[in-house]
């Protein structure tokens, strides 16, 4: 079975979008019931929320608002309980963007490895053919020519010729084997 054929990562990132969802609206459920979480982690950043989203309102519409009235504590409690479910989601789904941009680079680094070491051993298989063209060269250049060869067969058949007619008239010389 190839599982690399099927994009289990791309499965997972997105189950784990999915569930940050129910997660996160539990967490705004806990955010209500919780004086503690209400008071500490949902109220500081709503009343930010609105005094930022307040001045710049009045700024767009022409008016110099020095003091925005803050929320009261049940809308700034609501408020907050979804700041903080969104910024969960929002969190998750970058950690997700993260974690699938390191994939996609660790596997960018690896086909680079490997073309790095594809290209290498082209290189030695390179090198290594350059070297026994040389060796083949070399040995070209120390066989004599063809045109010396047929030098060397004539004298050989003049020095015989001559070696016969000095001889024995009877003796017939041996053929040349080519």
């Amino acid at each position: 079975m190839v599982v690399g054929a099927f994009p289990m990562a791309k499965l997972l990132y997105l189950g784990i979008r999915q569930v940050s969802k129910p997660l996160a609206n539990r967490i705004k459920e806990a955010a209500r019931r919780s004086e503690f979480f209400k008071t500490y982690i949902c109220l500081p950043p709503a009343q930010l929320y609105h005094w930022v989203e307040m001045r710049t309102k009045m700024r767009i519409m022409g008016f110099n608002a020095e003091a925005v009235k803050p929320l009261n504590e049940g809308a700034a409690a609501e408020l907050g309980a979804e700041l903080l479910g969104e910024a969960i989601i929002f969190v998750t789904a970058c950690g997700c963007l993260l974690i699938e941009y390191r994939r996609q680079q660790a596997q960018r680094h690896r086909k680079e490895l490997e073309r790095r070491a594809s290209w290498d051993a082209l290189r030695d298989e390179m090198g290594h053919l350059a070297l026994a063209l040389e060796a083949l060269q070399a040995q070209v250049q120390a066989t004599p020519a063809k045109g010396a060869l047929e030098e060397l067969r004539e004298e050989l058949r003049e020095v015989r010729a001559q070696l016969q007619a000095d001889s024995d008239p009877d003796q017939l010389p041996e053929p040349l084997e080519d």
